[in-house]
C-alpha cells in the first residue's frame, strides 16, 4: 500500500493506493515543519485518520509546504517514521508536487499560484531550475497576497472605482486603520491580504478587478517564467486557487506574451495519485 499526502499549513489531502488498486481519500489538518515539531506532527497524525494503517503502508510520498530544506524534511520524516515503522518514506516540497501533478513524466514549467507563488523548470524527472520565492513582502507575484495587497493599496489611496470601493466597504467594513492593524499588528498578514481575492474574482468582469489579476500574472511571468531557458517552447502548468478560479485571465495574459498554458488545477492530489500509480 502507498500513502500520498499533499500538505499545506491549513490542510492535508491524503490518498491511499491499496494493493487491489482501490483508492481511498481523506482531508485532514495541515502540517508545516516551520511551525510544528516532529512530535506535534506525529500526535496530530495519530488523531487524524491514520489509525490502523501503520502495519499496511509500505511507501509514503509526502509533499508539503515548508519541506524544501533538508532539516525540515527530516522533521516530517521523523514524524511519519514514529507511526509507520516499516514504510519507506519520501518527503519533498510542494513545488515537486506541482511538477509531478501537472507535468507527470514530461518536461514543462510548473507554477504555484495560491496565497503565494513559486515556479520551477522540470525535465520530466527532476526539477532542473527554480526562481527565488521571496515571500509575501518581497515577492509572491501572481499570488493571492500580491493581488490583495495591491487592492488594499488602491483602497487606501482612493485609486479604485468608487462602486468597487463602496462594495468593499459594505462587505468587509474596512478602513485604512483596520487594514493597517491587520497587516502590521495581527498574525498571518499574507492570509489577510489574500482573503480579498474572492471578492476580486467575483467582480472580475469589472475592468479594474480584471486588471489587478492581469497585471499580477504579467509580473509573475516576468519574474519567473521569462527567466527559464526556451520558455516559449515549454508548456506552463499551474496549481492553486488563484490560477484555477481566474484561469480565463491567466490564459489571456499568457497568450499575449507567447506562453503556452497547458494544465490548470486547483489541487495537485489527483495528479500526484496518477503519477505514483504510473510508477507501480
Amino acid at each position: 500500500m502507498i500513502l500520498i499526502a499533499d500538505s499545506g499549513s491549513s490542510k492535508t489531502d491524503w490518498r491511499v493506493i491499496h494493493k487491489d488498486g482501490k483508492i481511498s481519500q481523506h482531508r485532514g489538518v495541515g502540517f508545516n515543519p516551520y511551525y510544528m515539531t516532529s512530535e506535534e506532527m506525529a500526535i496530530q497524525m495519530r488523531h487524524d485518520f491514520l489509525i490502523n494503517l501503520e502495519s499496511e503502508i509500505e511507501e509514503i510520498y509526502f509533499y508539503g509546504a515548508g519541506c524544501s530544506a533538508p532539516d525540515r524534511k527530516a522533521e516530517v520524516s521523523s514524524a511519519l517514521g514514529t507511526i509507520f515503522h516499516q514504510a519507506s518514506i519520501h518527503v519533498d516540497h510542494d513545488l515537486a508536487a506541482a511538477a509531478h501533478a501537472t507535468c507527470g513524466h514530461h518536461a514543462g514549467i510548473a507554477c504555484i499560484l495560491g496565497t503565494g507563488s513559486n515556479s520551477c523548470d522540470y525535465d520530466g524527472k527532476d526539477i532542473i531550475a527554480t526562481r527565488p520565492a521571496a515571500g509575501y513582502i518581497l515577492g509572491d507575484e501572481g499570488g493571492g497576497c500580491y493581488v490583495g495587497r495591491q487592492f488594499l493599496v488602491d483602497f487606501i489611496h482612493d485609486e479604485m472605482p468608487e462602486h468597487i470601493r463602496k462594495a468593499a466597504i459594505d462587505r468587509f467594513h474596512i478602513t485604512q486603520n483596520i487594514i493597517q492593524d491587520h497587516v502590521y499588528r495581527q498574525p498571518f498578514p499574507s492570509r489577510y491580504m489574500a482573503s480579498f481575492c474572492r471578492f476580486i474574482t467575483e467582480n472580475k468582469a469589472d475592468p479594474y478587478c480584471y486588471g489587478l489579476y492581469y497585471k499580477s500574472f504579467m509580473d509573475f511571468f516576468k519574474k519567473h517564467i521569462f527567466k527559464y531557458s526556451d520558455y516559449q517552447n515549454k508548456p506552463a502548468n499551474f496549481v492553486g486557487s488563484i490560477a484555477y478560479y481566474n484561469s480565463d485571465i491567466l490564459r489571456k495574459a499568457a497568450a499575449d506574451v507567447g506562453i503556452q498554458v497547458n494544465i490548470i488545477i486547483e489541487s495537485p492530489i489527483a495528479g500526484l495519485t496518477l503519477y505514483h500509480q504510473e510508477l507501480l
